[in-house]
């Protein structure tokens, strides 16, 4: 039978002492926290990694969570920790990994019947990772602006900026998946987020 107690009253608890409350927070937000890492970082492996490691540095640091945010926003904020640790890790030449590009392939699941689903995931893995991680968040996870923030450590008017600016890329990369893409006498053209017009073509400008 699942636990009726709230994820905040199982924080204290874990805090106070139960060996079992901690168990259960796992369990509920495991999944959620699993497949951001997946997409922020593109490797089922290092998301896996990278999930073991920051629940483990969330058991020890619950003494010190005070309830300024949800402790889902909280657990994805120190997951989303554990993945730009190992994102700087694997660079080759160390740079702020807000700002740069990263161009990290998604793998393709040889089960999946959908193609649509494959290239969304290709054409994530291909921005830079602060605007993935927004888009991730607030259109798949379903996260608030405001809870986004906190999780990335940004203001909220950078965290729209960085899903505009990521949902845009997508539109361009997907432009081909649009009904009618394969028709079109002419490359296509994609408002930006600043109302620029670029077309696939050219790129973004």
């Amino acid at each position: 039978m699942a636990d009726p107690r709230s994820d905040q009253e199982l924080m204290a608890a874990h805090v106070a002492g139960d060996p079992r409350a901690f168990d259960e927070l796992v369990r509920r937000h495991s999944e959620r926290l699993w497949a951001f890492a997946v997409r922020t970082l593109g490797d089922s492996h290092e998301a896996s990694d990278a999930v073991q490691e920051a629940l483990l540095s969330a058991f020890r640091a619950a003494p010190r969570w005070r309830g300024e945010a949800s402790v889902s926003t909280w657990l994805h904020r120190i997951v989303f920790n554990a993945c730009l640790d190992r994102v700087r890790r694997r660079r080759t030449h160390p740079a702020d990994p807000l700002e740069e590009d990263t161009d990290l392939p998604l793998p393709r699941d040889p089960m999946a019947d959908r193609m649509t689903v494959l290239a969304v995931d290709e054409a994530l893995g291909r921005l830079p990772l602060a605007q993935r991680a927004a888009v991730v968040l607030v259109d798949m996870e379903g996260l608030s602006i405001a809870e986004t923030a906190q999780v990335l450590g940004v203001r909220e008017g950078t965290v729209k900026s960085r899903a505009a600016r990521g949902r845009y890329r997508l539109a361009v990369l997907l432009g081909h998946l649009r009904p009618g893409a394969g028709n079109d006498d002419g490359p296509a053209h994609v408002e930006t987020p600043g109302g620029d017009v670029s077309s696939r073509a050219g790129g973004e400008r």
